[in-house]
This record gives C-alpha cells, structure tokens and sequence, in this order.
C-alpha cells in the first residue's frame, strides 16, 4: 500500500460538506463540515486538521479530488476554487467526480439507484444509475443524465419501475414523497437491509443510509479515474450545474 496515491477529496456540493485523506483506498483522516457554518470559514481548517491527524504535510498529496457537482452553487465554487489553487501551487494533478455519483457509491451495489440531492425550493438534483461489485470496487454507471426536478416530476420520472434503491440527503428530505408513492403503487418501501424484499423479487424501494462523509467516496471514484490514467489538470476541471443559478434566474 506504500506505492498507492495520497488523495485529498473535497465534497463541498452539500450543507457541511467534508473532507477525507487517505492512500489509496487506506482512510488516514476525515472530516465533516458543520451545516451552519460557510464552507469558506471551515474548509481549509479542515484540510490541515486531516493532514496533521495523518502527520503528513500538503505537499505529500499526489492528487485532489472533489465533487464536481451538482449541489450547493456557492458550495461548489469554494471547494474547485480551493482544489484548483492547491494543485496549481503543488503542481499535481486533480479530478473531478459528480456529487450524484458519489452518492450513489455511498449507497453501494443496486440495479437501479435513484441519488437525489437538495436543490433549494423544495426541488431535487436527481440521476439513476446501476451500482456494481467487480473485484473489490464498486462501479457506478449513469443510465440516464442529472436533472432538477420538482418532487412530482421526480415521481413521474421513476415511479414506474417495481425495483429501486433511493440515496442521499435528497431522498432522506423527499422520504414522506416517495413513501407515499410506493404505497400508492403497492410497492414496499423501508430501510436498505438485507431482509429488503427485493432479494425475493417482491416490488420494493429501498431508501440508502445518509452518507456523512461524501469525500470518501469521491476519493474512491477518484482512484478509479486514476488508476485508468484520467487525471486532470486544474484549469480543466469545470463544476456541473445542471440548472441556473438563483442569480441567473432573477436576473
């Protein structure tokens, strides 16, 4: 495990956010934000608690990772913004991972995983992807693109399909929603376990546990991207948004 990267991941995409160290798959420290307070006043105070809980220094990193969106506006712009001045100064690396990704990582293997992240006014950040065990890792695949959607229409877009696993804070926020969905389909919906229905074939909606530590499965992500040579530099890395900004939408 020597010769694996160290990896600094940033998630700065939701409320609080984190920030995880490791080499490699190796945890070494982490991180988790308070939602209270601004990203810009705890971010980097909460890199240098997780370099010196690990006694290393900034420039033993090799690479940085971060959730490249979508999620908070204000939130993602702090965190690129950091990732990309470390690893100019550094002269490292970096890459970008998307926070609807991660989220579905968090909720590991499922033929159909819906992650959902907050978008402010009661609406969503949604993707479906299928998530696989191949070797140790765990693959995420988009099945289909990242929107923003009202509840309805993220009921209208998935609530025909008998076999679902619903993860992230999104979903934990819209759970009354989805709930209320299921039982109206005569779907059963509970708590992501191993007694879960689905494995008898039974109709059913899992909902994942909330994932604290985003950054962890960002940097899990991130070594994939590595370890396939797809790096980048940072003026390359660009946040996704999928929607206006509030600013852009008054303006």
């Amino acid at each position: 495990m020597s010769d694996a990267p160290l990896i600094l991941s940033l998630e700065t995409a939701t409320l609080g956010g984190s920030v995880w160290l490791g080499r490699g798959s190796c945890h070494l420290a982490a991180r988790n934000g308070d939602p209270q307070v601004s990203q810009s006043n705890s971010l980097l105070s909460d890199i240098n608690a997780c370099l010196k809980d690990a006694g290393l220094a900034l420039d033993d990193v090799d690479f940085f990772a971060c959730a490249s969106g979508p999620g908070s506006f204000t939130g993602l712009r702090i965190g690129i913004a950091t990732l990309k001045g470390l690893a100019a100064s550094l002269n490292r690396p970096c890459v970008g991972i998307p926070t609807l990704a991660a989220v579905a990582h968090s909720a590991g293997p499922s033929m159909a995983t819906v992650a959902l992240l907050p978008a402010g006014r009661g609406e969503v950040f949604t993707q479906m992807f299928s998530v696989s065990s191949v070797s140790g890792d765990v693959i995420v695949n988009p099945i289909d693109t990242a929107a923003h959607l009202s509840p309805q229409k993220l009921i209208d877009r998935y609530g025909m399909l008998p076999q679902l696993m619903w993860a992230g804070s999104g979903a934990h926020l819209q759970r009354e929603t989805i709930e209320s969905a299921a039982w109206e389909r005569g779907i059963v919906f509970g708590p992501n376990s191993p007694e879960s229905p689905s494995a008898n074939g039974t109709p059913s909606w899992n909902l994942a546990a909330n994932e604290e530590n985003l950054a962890a499965h960002v940097a899990a992500l991130a070594l994939q991207s590595y370890s396939k040579g797809m790096l980048q530099r940072p003026e390359a890395l660009h946040a996704i948004y999928v929607r206006p900004s509030d600013a852009e939408l008054t303006k």
